[in-house]
């Protein structure tokens, strides 16, 4: 009898979360196991990538009232809904101001689902999993409306750069049977918040396919957006318009580079919140020729191929996706030196690892830049080097009794 799982998300659209999803989802044996997965919102531009063997469940309506616009609840009815939120977003602000949280803090994250999940139905009510799987946090959802034997829930970031509400926090996640860390750096970052927890921990990093990335890459031609020209280094960035990505400063960067007399063009591949934020900074570095927002792009990986250098300055990363699927693609790869940097790449062997701040990390790349013989050591070692882990899925069946 096939051992039954299922795995709770928010949705499809583009990230590195989901891309990690997609991984996982891609790497079962479904000849032994039954996966089914439940999305908040049937939504996403990745939802077509979702395995046929993969039993998607039925949207439940309530469950799309914590992602969508207050308009669009009252037009749904959802006044449980809306009332919860609201009162979370009371309670997060009071709290934040009473404790003098800084503005990276994940309270009303947290309070947006433990003051609303009273208000959801169960999910596939009647049908008891063997393993229940929390993909994307809070995680209060798996905890509460799924029936299963044992439940795992996943850390995706680094948590010593964020300020939450620890004992609300510790409360949900103790719920869960097991907790999935990506990296040995989120690992030691969750457990120094939550020494209670360590034992739970267990290390599953996100699951990449190398030929599905490689066969992806090759799918279409990026010269009518990304040009190569002769004597220009392109450089592409990927990932959403966030704090977390430091897109903002790429101008600033690029300008240095440019002054350092080094033809660059940089390309962001993305969308977000940031985004206007990232157009007036490239403005007002006079950038506009040399820092191009490419948007969002279903199938980023071609504008990967394509390019000479792969950077992600990011200012905190738990494990970022991106940075491995560059390396797959042969890239020389550049990570500004965030707390999980260590964890990403070896540096000076498979990338580089460069300083946080502006100038440092334009340095870092110019230096990378004029050492042909670095660039070439570091694509050789990416081919020679076997990024592919499937095999990282075995650790969760192990869980299942």
């Amino acid at each position: 009898m096939k051992k039954k799982v299922i795995i709770v998300s928010h949705g499809m659209r583009i990230g590195g979360v989901e891309r990690s999803l997609i991984g996982l989802l891609n790497a079962f044996d479904y000849e032994k196991y039954e996966v089914d997965l439940f999305l908040f919102i049937h939504d996403g531009e990745w939802m077509p990538l979702i395995p046929k063997e993969v039993n998607l469940l039925p949207e439940v309506k309530k469950y799309t009232g914590l992602l969508i616009s207050t308009k669009k609840n009252i037009k749904n009815g959802y006044f449980d809904i809306l009332l919860g939120k609201t009162y979370a977003m009371l309670k997060s602000k009071l709290f934040c101001k009473r404790n003098k949280l800084s503005p990276q803090n994940l309270v009303y994250m947290d309070y947006l689902q433990k003051y609303t999940h009273y208000s959801l139905p169960p999910i596939n009510p009647g049908k008891e999993y063997d393993l229940g799987v929390s993909f994307m946090n809070p995680h209060y959802i798996v905890a509460h409306k799924v029936n299963c034997k044992k439940k795992i829930a996943w850390i995706h970031t680094d948590y010593s750069f964020f300020d939450f509400d620890i004992k609300s926090e510790l409360a949900i996640w103790g719920k869960y049977d097991y907790i999935a860390s990506i990296s040995d750096s989120c690992t030691v970052s969750f457990a120094n918040r939550f020494p209670a927890l360590k034992d739970k921990i267990v290390l599953i990093e996100n699951i990449l396919s190398p030929s599905f990335i490689r066969e992806q890459a090759d799918r279409i031609d990026t010269e009518d957006e990304a040009l190569k020209e002769t004597g220009v280094v392109t450089i592409c960035s990927v990932g959403r318009f966030s704090e977390a990505k430091n897109f903002d400063n790429v101008p600033f960067i690029c300008k240095k580079l440019v002054e350092w007399g080094l033809n660059v063009r940089w390309y962001l591949i993305g969308y977000g919140g940031d985004e206007a934020l990232i157009r007036s900074k490239i403005a007002d570095a006079s950038m506009q020729e040399r820092v191009i927002i490419l948007g969002k792009k279903e199938n980023p990986y071609p504008y990967v191929k394509g390019c000479d250098i792969y950077a992600q300055p990011s200012r905190y990363e738990g494990k970022a996706v991106t940075v491995r699927e560059a390396q797959i693609l042969c890239k020389p790869v550049v990570i500004t030196n965030f707390a999980t940097a260590a964890s990403q790449l070896r540096d000076g062997i498979d990338g580089v690892v460069v300083p946080m701040d502006n100038e440092g990390c334009a340095e870092g790349i110019r230096a990378l830049i004029q050492n042909k013989p670095l660039q070439q050591k570091m694509i050789e070692n990416c081919r020679n080097s076997d990024f592919g882990n499937e095999k990282e899925v075995e650790k969760i069946y192990k869980l299942i009794v």
